[in-house]
């Protein structure tokens, strides 16, 4: 049914042909005369056609105007329409409306078979993406934030109120692995844009350089190795939502420019002229705190007031440890799919193991530790051997000399060893940020960028 060509045509002797043309190629085909008699299928239930092949003008009306109420109802078929007339005004307003082709008879039918078969591809196109907007938002629901404690609860409600209403700025805060992606994910999938598209970009995983022309886009010749034009992450995500994680990080030149895309809802791209309007919801997410970075000068604070519409907060894991059960069994399920296991029972002593460590890594250090555990499991038991954590969270150690003791059993992130490093290279170096720059090998506004972005400026500014 969902293949089904349906025609519109109410001359009797060019229907029946185009129908026995189209069913002579093996494609079920079902006609009708009137727009009345075509209403059931374009608007009934049940009815799942790709593809419409109508005549334009009918004994009812015109059927550009049952198109038009048909879009106005989400209607996502392609529309090929035929006229003996041509008249220029409804070509137009049939391209207005999305429909696929306009086209005026007599026509070539090898020249309609090819465009039947392109509207057939680009229907089921826009009936995959359709499913997978679907798919998503089930999957993506407030619900997905997992956990029977008070403090996922609130989460819960909140993001389901954010979903409610067409804000233009969210920022999430949490420490890194909080889940600050997924919520983003929800606000998208389960908000007013959910039809559109959600583009996301770390912003300390690009060099600036690179970042501007991410984002922005560029045209031919903009920079040495621009040989084509390049549509940016905000035209991309024209419509939709743009996620902006690790915001803290964005250089300010460009959080100026990113501003005035914001206001301006336009663009212009690297040696480009024109701008380009978006239309775009901006959600940031940062583990830092932009507050003190904007008092600090290392963010602007319009920008800040301009993403901050809201600010939703997210707990860190051992903030709410009565979750772990629940994260443990969607996770163990989840990893039991993907490995062909069938872990079904959490051992008491791992049950205590876990809630007595501090997830410093919060539900991403969660994830990795229940991967590993189901996927080296040999049974129904799930294995407290390769949990791999200790009960409480060691601190690493800064040893005498030059040497600094780190763990390395996932209980310490990347970004919490480097800022061990520098703060223990500062110490022995008395707080001289050229001598430490020296011994870490990185120039000093190297260093000075890597202090500011873990918060060590005021130590050296004290010294």
């Amino acid at each position: 049914m969902g293949e089904e060509l349906l025609i519109i045509e109410d001359d009797t002797m060019l229907g029946i042909d185009l129908k026995r043309h189209f069913e002579r190629g093996g494609r079920s085909t079902r006609l009708v005369r009137r727009l009345r008699d075509a209403e059931p299928y374009v608007y009934g239930p049940g009815y799942e056609g790709l593809v419409v092949l109508s005549d334009l003008h009918l004994p009812d009306g015109n059927a550009l105007d049952l198109l038009e109420r048909a879009r106005e109802e989400g209607d996502k078929r392609e529309w090929i329409f035929l006229t003996g007339l041509g008249e220029a005004p409804d070509a137009e307003r049939a391209r207005r409306l999305g429909a696929f082709d306009f086209l005026t008879k007599p026509m070539d039918r090898d020249r309609l078979d090819r465009i039947l078969a392109a509207a057939y591809r680009g229907a089921r196109a826009q009936r995959r993406l359709a499913d997978e907007t679907q798919q998503r938002q089930g999957r993506y629901s407030p619900s997905a934030f997992i956990g029977r404690s008070k403090a996922a609860a609130r989460v819960r409600d909140t993001l389901t109120r954010l979903c409610q209403v067409p804000l233009s700025g969210i920022v999430i805060v949490g420490e890194t692995g909080s889940g600050k992606g997924l919520a983003a994910r929800i606000l998208h999938h389960s908000g007013p844009r959910a039809g559109g598209p959600l583009v996301e970009v770390n912003c300390a995983a690009l060099p600036r350089e690179l970042l501007e022309s991410e984002l922005f886009g560029h045209e031919a010749g903009a920079f040495t190795g621009a040989k084509g034009s390049h549509r940016g992450l905000m035209e991309q995500a024209h419509e939709g939502t743009l996620f902006l994680d690790e915001i803290g990080e964005l250089h300010l030149d460009l959080q100026a420019k990113l501003l005035k895309a914001l206001e301006d809802k336009a663009i212009r791209r690297l040696g480009g002229e024109r701008l380009i309007p978006v239309d775009v919801q901006i959600i940031t997410a940062t583990n830092r705190n932009l507050r003190d970075l904007t008092a600090e000068k290392a963010f602007r604070e319009d920008l800040y007031h301009r993403l901050g519409v809201f600010q939703l907060e997210l707990p860190p894991l051992r903030a709410r440890k009565e979750d772990l059960d629940a994260l443990v069994e969607e996770l163990i399920r989840e990893f039991n799919a993907v490995s062909g296991k069938h872990v079904t029972r959490v051992p008491e002593a791992a049950r205590e193991r876990l809630a007595a460590y501090d997830w410093p890594g919060n539900v991403r250090e969660l994830r990795n530790v229940m991967e590993r555990s189901v996927l080296l499991s040999m049974g129904e038991e799930l294995p407290t051997e390769w949990l791999q954590i200790r009960p409480g969270h060691a601190a690493p150690v800064a040893e005498s000399g030059d040497s600094v003791r780190l763990p390395l059993d996932g209980s310490m992130s990347f970004d919490a060893m480097e800022k061990l490093i520098i703060e223990a290279a500062l110490q022995r170096d008395g707080n001289n940020v050229m001598a430490t720059a020296r011994r870490l090998g990185m120039t000093r506004e190297t260093l000075r960028y890597r202090m500011a972005r873990h918060g060590l400026q005021r130590t050296a500014s004290r010294a």
